[in-house]
């Protein structure tokens, strides 16, 4: 119970400073303030929300259970958002039930928030129907996978007890529920009417005018519960919000807080220059490589790594042997280099960056689990040379013509025709590297149709079993078809750990596992950084990516 209740603090996040664009006004009045995170947002459809500006947009709209909050050290914290709050009941049967006692609040329109906009939400996140790459956030969830068999929402264990309680009972013991789950964007509340209705509005939009809109497609038109309104908007070019009246709270953050559009790194770092803006992200390859010849300068790592996933279920592949092979060839040092300023050879699944504890890293403490010694690679490519005769294949061009898939965009392509020409010189084995939009590759790689593929596996929480969750054999998400009963046990044991110390060991024992049967070969994880002003102060990153602006106030002088 401990370790439930213990307080969370373990995002990782960075003090953004960012500067004003119109100065405090008299008598409080706050400060307006223009940023640069992105392109256009994709959508604003909480369980669809890839992008960091969509997201970033997101978190000022909505509030969520809980959410991230500057800490007042340069760090964040979880803190109470729409809960009052949660009471945790460890149940006979190993579930655990969270109970949320929602705090007096009201929708942009006056209607009062209801913990039946909660369940609403999170039924309609984890529908199959909906196709969200965000239901598995809720695998975690009592009833999950009957609910998704089934199509009968009302499985999932997501409940209004009456208007101001929430009841969620979870199938274990997850650590990283509260910080993750509650405070993502995918599972922030909704109202079923609004969402019918500006549904219908679109319906009826696309009979008259012949072209289909999305509920969301107007910022301006949304119910929403968070700090700010969508107040003015225009596709191309910006998305203003205003603060909120009937947002409960007594922050003193931004009034006017206006989201820049950009097509690309270079065209946000203009805005930046002109001072159009006071706060930019992405920054250019150039205006990184700047910043990387200063030796005290580091990138935040980004929550993924870059992978090869193997098909363990294809007729070559499923020979452990020729995977190792395969894997034994890799030079992650070479692979970064294609990939970019800030890629560095992985280690392990988990990126840096992920927590062990209250105050270590959990790459730092498990180790490197993959050798990058350039020194050593000859000899890896003798070894692997070795396997392969032992696999029954002098030469890899007995095993005939592989194809290697992977999201075409940005220095995925380069990285590619390096590893196709790694696997060609080191062992012969001709791979064809065939690029594909992410739709493509996610459709192939969910029915089995590949054979290597490389993916961005991101995470949905910053903890190490949000990367290593996926792998089990009776998980829909396993796209792999990897399976080991050793690997299942100790994922279950996981989820039922009632000692944080036992938990971290066991995560570093599945990982270690998980990479040795070479399922999985991680290539390269990558960092960000954004430019900014140093007059303001109180903005968050989440290490999930998106920025928080909302308690933005200016720099004691």
């Amino acid at each position: 119970m401990s370790k439930l209740k213990r307080a969370v603090s373990l995002l990782l996040a960075a003090a953004l400073c960012v500067s004003l664009l119109v100065g405090c006004a008299d008598g409080g009045d706050g400060v307006s303030l223009s940023v640069s995170v992105g392109s256009r947002m994709t959508t604003l459809d909480p369980i669809y929300a890839e992008d960091i500006n969509s997201q970033t947009v997101l978190v000022h709209l909505y509030e969520n259970l809980m959410k991230v909050a500057p800490d007042g050290a340069g760090g964040t914290a979880v803190v109470n958002g729409m809960a009052k709050n949660v009471g945790v009941e460890e149940n006979y049967d190993g579930t655990v039930t969270y109970t949320f006692r929602l705090r007096s609040a009201r929708w942009s329109d006056g209607q009062s928030v209801k913990a039946s906009d909660f369940v609403y939400a999170w039924q309609r996140l984890a529908d199959p129907a909906s196709y969200s790459p965000y239901a598995a956030l809720l695998s975690v969830v009592c009833g999950y996978e009957e609910a998704r068999a089934s199509g009968d929402m009302s499985l999932l264990q997501v409940m209004a007890k009456n208007a101001t309680t929430l009841v969620v009972t979870l199938n274990g013991n997850y650590d990283w529920f509260l910080r993750e789950v509650c405070t993502s964007p995918a599972t922030m509340p909704l109202r079923r009417d609004v969402v019918q209705r500006l549904k219908e509005a679109g319906i009826q939009a696309a009979w008259m005018d012949g072209e289909a809109q999305s509920w969301w497609s107007d910022p301006t038109a949304l119910v929403t519960n968070g700090p700010y309104l969508a107040t003015a908007y225009e596709p191309n070019n910006y998305l203003e919000l205003s603060a909120s009246e009937r947002y409960n709270s007594d922050q003193l953050g931004p009034k006017t807080l206006t989201f820049r559009f950009a097509a690309d790194a270079a065209e946000a770092r203009s805005l930046y220059e002109e001072k159009e803006v006071d706060a930019v992200w992405p920054l250019t390859e150039e205006r990184l490589a700047e910043l990387a010849t200063d030796e005290t300068w580091a990138a935040i790592p980004e929550l993924s790594t870059y992978t090869v996933i193997y098909n363990c279920g294809h007729e070559l592949l499923e020979d452990v042997l020729i995977r190792q092979a395969m894997a034994q060839v890799i030079d992650r040092n070479a692979l970064a280099a294609a990939a970019g300023v800030t890629a560095q050879a992985a280690e392990g699944l988990v990126p840096y960056g992920v927590p062990e504890n209250e105050e270590g890293d959990f790459r730092t403490v498990g180790g490197a689990l993959l050798d990058n010694d350039p020194e050593q690679y000859e000899a890896r490519c003798q070894e692997a040379a070795a396997l392969l005769s032992e696999a029954g294949y002098d030469r890899g061009s007995a095993l005939g013509e592989l194809e290697y898939l992977y999201v075409d965009e940005g220095s995925n392509g380069a990285v590619a025709e390096e590893l196709c020409r790694q696997w060609q010189d080191a062992l012969g084995i001709t791979v064809v590297p065939k690029g594909v939009t992410t739709r493509e590759l996610w459709s192939a790689l969910r029915k089995g149709e590949y054979t290597l593929a490389g993916v961005d596996l991101e995470a949905p929480g910053n903890d190490a079993e949000c990367f290593l969750m996926d792998w089990t054999s009776d998980s829909q998400d396993n796209v792999a078809a990897y399976e080991n009963s050793a690997y299942d046990t100790l994922m279950a044991i996981i989820a039922s750990a009632a000692d944080g110390t036992a938990r971290m060991g066991c995560l570093h024992d599945a990982e270690a596992l998980l990479l040795g049967d070479y399922a999985l070969s991680p290539l390269y994880t990558m960092g960000t950084a954004w430019e900014l002003r140093d007059t303001l102060t109180g903005a968050a990153r989440d290490a999930r990516g998106w920025f928080d602006f909302s308690t933005v106030v200016a720099r004691p002088v």
